[in-house]
């Protein structure tokens, strides 16, 4: 080993030239050429790896400024007036919006609005461009639409869909474009509506047609196949299956000739009938159209209506009561041979269908009808039944001394039949039948004898109050058929010394000869009374009870209910004289020291205590209105109220009465007009009364008008008198209240800010009756309410008080 390293060591450390190199100077060199060799291997790399980069980035900058420039002119295209695109992302982000439309279009410039398509275009189109948009976003499915906005302009719209992106594109149209576009939806509209009309009329059960400018079928429905047999709609057409007969068809080509429009009755063979049909046919330039309506039943069902008709005209002339027949246009159509001799009316007036309110004004000028107060009410009342459901029944008096029944009974069609019955001679004899009864029924029961009539079996058949009273009978047992025997056991204790067998003998005995008898019973209370015993025909027998007890008992029932009225009627007048002291003294103190309270002078009052002293001020003010109302309404019932007359003038009474309420109308914002130029200057009546008249009904006006309402004070010369009017634009007064408007103390506030005593109207009836006038209310649902008031201009005489 040591040999060899030896001899191998002297083997590298052989010379070279003149050098000798070690082990550890080749491993250096080695290495230091491996690294330059590489290290020049690197430089020539990457001087070549620099010089491809750098050519790379030059064709990058080209690109770029390529794509810079192409993005500039999308931009420019996008930002177009004419124009405005819409991109979804593929992620679904929110989309984006570029471009602007012109403003002709009506399309908003905001994107959420502008998204919001059915606010700026026409709901059809706005409904078909969500429906595309959400195809072409899910399904990728592109569009191409005209949509039309709101402001009536046309514009195109594309949708299409890229491997990121969803794009549509609004663009508005030139005129040629636009006309194009308009021509295109005019066009499927009418498609549409085409084949709308072909479906209806295809399902419609009346046979149709169509035939070209040759007058051959170009399409039929299906009822028209049915008709002619054939397999279907295609095969009738082109078989040329006809529903008319030729002779029919030849008329109807014959008409055309003259007017475009064919309506006539034509019958044909339909499933081997015969029928009729109301043919319809209309010629145009390109051809013709044509409805044929089956109306064999409806001309079977009319001659039968016919028949009855005639039929039924014929049974009403034979009868005695009047008949007459008006349409719903009030129209007479038929009547009668008792219709005509009712009334005396010429035929021919008859026979020419005069209105039913014509008909009435001739009998009312030829004096055939009682005259009526007012005849236009009466005459509209009478032609409600026009507008009834029910029948109305009505009594005239004529002139002449004849009673008729009108009876108005309705018909379906809105016609109205009347039937005149004339009940004169059967209520004549009525009447006099039941005045005789009535008669002998009110002579019996205000007889102050006592009456009992019974018959042969021994029952009681007749009676009137005064028998019952006399002997105190129970009210059940006087009732009809009520055996004597029973009557006996309740009045034998009544009587001292009791006459009752000696009547029950008489009632039910057997004697041949019946004689009458009389005599007195004295009552165990000390009546006397004198009885009759009167046999009438058929075995019936009459008992009669007078009351004899001496007169001194009456007259001294008489003095005492003398004094009862009297010092009744002292209450009464003590009564308004107390209560007008004790009530209205304390009243006024209260609304004195009320007012003293309210003002400054006499201390200071804290917001509340002076909200307190307005609340006892209006409360007190309104008491005393309600007190004075109260007394007012004693004093007339008293009789004892005096009006003091004198000349009136209208306009500043009207106007202090409207001072009285204006802050009540300010407060609701309610607008008064007064209208007084028809009015005479002055009347005659008690100022302050007519005063406080106006004062309630503009009261009662505003209570009822609507907040900012109006209210209307009239006053007019009427005939002889004078006429106030107030009205109100209210909701009017129901019927059920419109009965009791004027009772006392029964207020209604259905409708009104606040609840009253209910004695304003009452007043107001009661004062203007004094004066010798009336009042009438004029009311209904949408028009308000109002109250007319009319006094004698200059009245011969005034009531002092109300009865």
């Amino acid at each position: 080993m040591t040999g060899s390293g030896a001899a191998a060591e002297q083997t590298i450390n052989l010379p070279l030239g003149s050098m000798s190199v070690d082990t550890l100077q080749v491993i250096q060199l080695s290495i230091f050429a491996g690294v330059m060799g590489a290290a020049l291997l690197s430089a020539i790399w990457l001087i070549r790896q620099r010089a491809r980069i750098s050519a790379e980035n030059a064709e990058l900058r080209t690109r770029v400024g390529e794509l810079s420039g192409a993005l500039s002119r999308s931009e420019a295209l996008l930002n177009l007036k004419d124009q405005r695109v819409v991109v979804w992302p593929g992620d679904g982000g929110r989309p984006s919006v570029a471009g602007e439309l012109p403003g002709e279009t009506g399309a908003p410039r905001e994107r959420s609005t502008f998204l919001a398509f059915g606010r700026w275009l026409m709901p059809k189109s706005a409904s078909a461009l969500d429906r595309a948009a959400e195809a072409l976003r899910e399904k990728g499915t592109g569009f191409d639409l005209v949509a039309e906005t709101r402001a009536g302009v046309l514009i195109e719209v594309q949708g299409r869909k890229s491997a990121l992106h969803a794009v549509i594109r609004f663009s508005s149209l030139s005129a040629a474009q636009a006309e194009h576009a308009r021509l295109k939806l005019k066009h499927e509209r009418l498609h549409a509506d085409h084949e709308n009309i072909l479906g209806l009329v295809n399902a419609l059960n009346m046979p149709f047609w169509l035939r070209d400018e040759a007058g051959k079928l170009k399409w039929v429905n299906a009822a028209y196949a049915r008709s002619v047999e054939a397999e279907g709609a295609d095969a009738a057409v082109r078989e040329g299956h006809e529903l008319l007969p030729t002779p029919a068809r030849a008329t109807l080509i014959q008409h055309h000739q003259q007017e475009p429009v064919f309506r006539e009755a034509l019958s044909t063979v339909v499933g081997g009938d015969r029928r009729l049909f109301m043919v319809t046919d209309v010629a145009g330039r390109n051809g013709s159209a044509g409805l044929a309506l089956d109306t064999s039943e409806l001309d079977g069902l009319r001659r039968e209506y016919e028949s009855t008709v005639q039929s039924h005209a014929d049974t009403l002339d034979q009868l005695t009561t009047a008949v007459a027949i008006f349409d719903a246009e009030q129209k007479l159509k038929f009547h009668n041979q008792a219709f005509q001799k009712l009334w005396g009316l010429d035929a021919a007036f008859l026979d020419g269908g005069p209105e039913n309110a014509l008909l009435l004004d001739r009998l009312r000028s030829e004096g055939k009808l009682a005259e009526q107060p007012e005849w236009r009410r009466w005459k509209e009342q009478l032609l409600s039944a026009y507008r009834a459901v029910e029948p109305q029944e009505h009594w005239w008096h004529l002139p002449d001394g004849r009673t008729i029944r009108v009876i108005a009974n309705p018909q379906p069609k809105g016609g109205v039949t009347w039937v005149f019955e004339n009940l004169t001679e059967k209520i004549d004899l009525e009447s006099r039948y039941n005045a005789a009864v009535q008669v002998q029924s009110e002579t019996l029961d205000n007889l102050a004898e006592g009456v009992a009539v019974f018959g042969a079996d021994g029952r009681l058949r007749l009676s009137n109050p005064a028998f019952r009273t006399l002997w105190g009978i129970p009210k059940e047992l006087i009732e009809s058929d009520t055996h004597i025997s029973v009557l006996k056991a309740a009045c034998d204790a009544v009587a001292r010394q009791s006459p009752w067998d000696t009547f029950v003998a008489a009632a039910t005995g057997f004697d041949d000869e019946r004689r009458d008898s009389n005599g007195r019973i004295e009552l165990t209370t000390g009546t006397i009374l004198h009885y009759a015993i009167v046999h009438l025909p058929n075995g019936q027998v009459m008992m009669t009870f007078v009351d004899v007890t001496d007169s001194v008992n009456v007259e001294r029932a008489l003095k005492e209910k003398n004094e009862a009225l009297e010092k009744a009627d002292k209450l009464k007048n003590d009564f308004v004289q107390h209560v007008s002291y004790e009530l209205r003294s304390p009243l006024t103190n209260i609304i004195g020291f009320t007012e003293l309270l309210a003002l400054e002078t006499t201390g200071p009052l804290s917001q509340r205590q002076r909200e307190y002293v307005d609340h006892i001020g209006s409360s007190s003010s309104l008491l005393l209105t309600v007190v004075n109302d109260i007394l007012d309404l004693a004093t007339v019932d008293a009789g004892i109220m005096e009006l003091e007359i004198g000349e009136v003038e209208i306009r500043p009474t009207v106007k202090a009465a409207a001072d009285l309420v204006a802050e009540r109308l300010r407060e609701h914002d309610i607008t008064l007009n007064v209208d007084v130029d028809e009015a005479p200057i002055a009347f005659h009546a008690d100022e302050n009364r007519i005063r406080q008249i106006l004062y309630n009904l503009l009261s009662n006006a505003a209570n009822y008008a609507p907040e900012k309402g109006k209210i209307t004070l009239t006053a007019r010369q009427s005939g002889n008198g004078v006429e106030f009017r107030v009205h109100d634009d209210g909701p009017g007064i129901s019927p059920e209240v419109l009965a009791t408007i004027f009772r006392r103390f029964e207020p209604s506030s259905k409708g009104g800010r606040r609840r009253g005593a209910g004695l304003g109207l009452s007043i107001v009836k009661s004062f203007v009756e004094l004066h010798g006038g009336e009042v009438e209310i004029d009311t209904g649902k949408g028009r308000g309410t109002a109250v007319i008031c009319r006094f004698p201009r200059a009245p011969s005489g005034v009531r002092a008080a109300a009865e």
